[in-house]
């Protein structure tokens, strides 16, 4: 018979949270820590750019292919019609950069719940796996790709419980905080890929919708910090993170006292 597991308190859920998240920022300071990181910091490409690609699909346009390069910037390469409106080109644009704090959230909100841990990590592992095989077709995103799925899918095997859920605050830690590793290039105007002078995606909105590249910056960082809150809000309840109570056989009786009497 396994052992009952339940989230625990509040004060632990909240310092697993802190210590996945001094893991995201610290580890690259340690010694080989940025080759430890890397793999997920090029999957934190991986979810902005795929953010482009589900989000033109979802516009009713093509996703044609995904290239991510060795220092960890990627393209997105979507075919759009002619007729598509100047919000669908929008709506493209600002979907890479929500998308690592909208899956950031996702994973922080399944890690609230026991029997989604390994189900999540197993159906990332899946995802990225046919993304390798649909869209991605540069050398970086061949190799590092499925070496994380493979490592997802050993630890949603393999690991314990515990180390599960940690694996899933640990992705959606890293998630979330994409958006300050982004900070300055939302900030930016045109952005160099691979010695190409490109439009950012805010530059991009700004010239399609008007107004400066900056203030779609800022809403796009609202938007990240509102779905992150909320999601950290939904996990850290206090209700849901009390054990469940113990079902006693159903030979055992129950007496109660009524204190009127």
């Amino acid at each position: 018979m396994q052992p009952l597991v339940t989230p625990g308190s509040q004060g632990e859920a909240i310092g697993r949270l802190v210590v996945a998240g001094l893991v995201v920022t610290m580890l690259p300071a340690l010694p080989f820590g940025a080759y430890l990181i890397y793999p997920f910091a090029i999957l934190t490409t991986w979810f902005h750019e795929m953010g482009h690609g589900l989000t033109a699909l979802l516009m009713g346009q093509h996703f044609e292919q995904l290239m991510i390069f060795p220092n960890g910037s990627g393209v997105a390469e979507s075919a759009v019609t002619g007729e598509a409106s100047r919000l669908v080109h929008a709506a493209i644009a600002a979907g890479g950069p929500l998308a690592p704090c909208a899956v950031g959230a996702l994973l922080i909100v399944a890690s609230a719940h026991p029997r989604a841990w390994r189900p999540v990590l197993w159906l990332s592992a899946a995802v990225i796996l046919l993304s390798v095989v649909i869209w991605v077709r540069s050398p970086t995103g061949l190799w590092v790709l499925p070496l994380v799925a493979a490592i997802l899918g050993l630890v949603a095997w393999r690991a314990s419980p515990g180390f599960a859920r940690f694996s899933l605050q640990f992705l959606g830690v890293l998630g979330a905080m994409s958006m300050l590793r982004d900070f300055n290039y939302l900030f930016t105007e045109q952005a160099v890929i691979e010695g190409q002078a490109i439009l950012s995606d805010t530059g991009q909105i700004a010239a399609v919708l008007g107004l400066p590249h900056w203030f779609w910056a800022g809403l796009i960082l609202l938007l990240s910090g509102v779905m992150v809150g909320a999601a950290l809000k939904y996990a850290l309840a206090e209700h849901r993170l009390r054990p469940p109570p113990r079902k006693l056989p159903a030979n055992v009786l129950q007496f109660k006292r009524d204190p009127r009497r």
